[in-house]
């Protein structure tokens, strides 16, 4: 058993605990980052061969550093973990691979961190710990999967790598965000036929009058909601919108664009029994909520447009995100026999969970939410990065969280003159 102090101990090194690190060095401050596999572990074990981010290289920019590149092109997970990797040697980032944190406990002044590192437990304390290890770091499968047939073969999306791992025959895909129209993208183009059981997902135009969406939703201050201002807190528990980061670049994806590929467009999967799921009526809505949304979308950026004088190229042809006004592509079936449709896996997007149970300050609420305000709960000493919504709208998303990264190392640099000075003062 090891003992070391240290001014902040940092959990993850993904996108946020990178950034963090890189403001945290700057500041002069003694810190670890202590991740449980390799640098960018998440994007390393839970992407497919064929994924693409969907926010362009310059969007995706380190604190410190600009993109030598294609800033307009869309890195794949392995070129993204590649600028992990660059980053950390360039800046030579403290990152400890193969340690995870098992326990996180404040009896006093100081934190104490216990760590399996290469099956070694080792002991730190520190004054202060922030983490920074993402909100996906377990697996969320629907418990009705056990009930299905185990002639089915059954993956997560973080398993999922290509259509030539899947035994012949057809593919559900279960769940309607991100992953799950990406997947059923993948799958149809590789000339499966595919089920996508859907989910009530926004959705967004990749290209709209001349420019990357995202560059719009910066502009109009989309992503600059505070979560104060939420007044409805079921919006903060939404998931972010579908949005195509693969093709041309301007090139969308929608729930219809999907069924014209040969996609049957499903509703929401509630149950199932060893060889029928059992689905929601719910389809056809799924496909007006998020033509809706892109509806209005496009509309705020019409009127910023006018309202700020600027000249615009009028919207391009996007087969994609028209608008299926009758919902013709959705299905209204309440059960998908799988033999009957020849259906011989199922991959499940339904997302991750995370595990907190190695924290052990009282920072969750009843129902495990983080109490905490801008990423800060009232435990002195700890910080929150990374996560949904911890200051506005952007905080998960990477530009976004750089400067959540930023504002929190300046938290810590505060806390720790502050605490120096108290010190002194004994």
């Amino acid at each position: 058993m090891k003992s070391t102090t240290l001014d902040v101990i940092v959990v993850g090194a993904g996108f946020a605990g990178l950034s963090i690190s890189y403001y945290l060095k700057k500041y002069g401050l003694n810190h670890v980052i202590f991740e449980r596999g390799k640098i960018g572990e998440s994007w390393r074990s839970q992407r497919w061969d064929s994924f693409k981010m969907n926010s362009t290289n310059k969007l995706n920019e380190f604190p410190g550093v600009s993109f030598n590149g294609d800033v307009d092109a869309f890195s794949s997970a392995s070129e993204f973990v590649s600028s992990f990797e660059q980053y950390v040697l360039g800046h030579q980032l403290p990152v400890l691979e193969n340690s995870k944190v098992i326990s996180i406990e404040k009896p006093g002044e100081f934190f104490h961190v216990t760590v399996s590192s290469d099956h070694t437990i080792k002991n730190y304390s520190c004054r202060q710990v922030i983490i920074a290890s993402g909100n996906a770091n377990e697996i969320k499968i629907p418990s009705f999967a056990q009930n299905i047939s185990t002639d089915i073969q059954q993956l997560h999306t973080s398993q999922y790598r290509n259509p030539d791992q899947l035994p012949s025959g057809a593919v559900l895909v279960v769940g309607g965000a991100q992953s799950g129209v990406q997947i059923a993208e993948d799958l149809v183009d590789a000339g499966k036929k595919v089920y996508l059981s859907t989910s009530m997902v926004a959705r967004i135009p990749r290209w709209y009058r001349g420019r990357d969406i995202f560059y719009w939703l910066i502009d109009i201050k989309f992503f600059e909601t505070r979560t104060e201002e939420i007044e409805d807190l079921k919006m903060l528990e939404t998931r972010n919108p579908q949005v195509s980061g693969a093709g041309t670049g301007k090139d969308s994806v929608s729930l219809q664009s999907l069924a014209k590929k040969g996609v049957v467009i499903l509703g929401k999967a509630d149950n199932a029994d060893q060889h029928n799921i059992f689905l929601q009526p719910n389809a056809a809505a799924h496909v007006k909520f998020a033509d809706e949304f892109s509806k209005n979308i496009k509309e705020m950026i019409d009127g910023f447009i006018v309202k700020n004088h600027l000249s615009a190229p009028p919207p391009h042809e996007d087969e994609a995100d028209k608008p299926d006004v009758n919902a013709a592509c959705a299905s209204s079936i309440a059960s998908l026999n799988l033999s009957e449709n020849n259906i011989s896996s199922i991959i499940w997007s339904t997302g991750f969970s995370v595990d907190f149970g190695y924290i052990k300050p009282p920072v969750f609420d009843s129902e495990g939410k983080l109490k905490h305000k801008d990423g800060i709960p009232t435990v002195p000493g700890l910080y929150f990065v990374g996560y949904p919504w911890l200051r506005s709208r952007k905080s998960s998303i990477i530009f976004g969280i750089k400067d959540d990264a930023e504002f929190i190392a300046a938290k810590v640099y505060s806390y720790s003159v502050d605490q120096t000075y108290v010190n002194s003062m004994q």
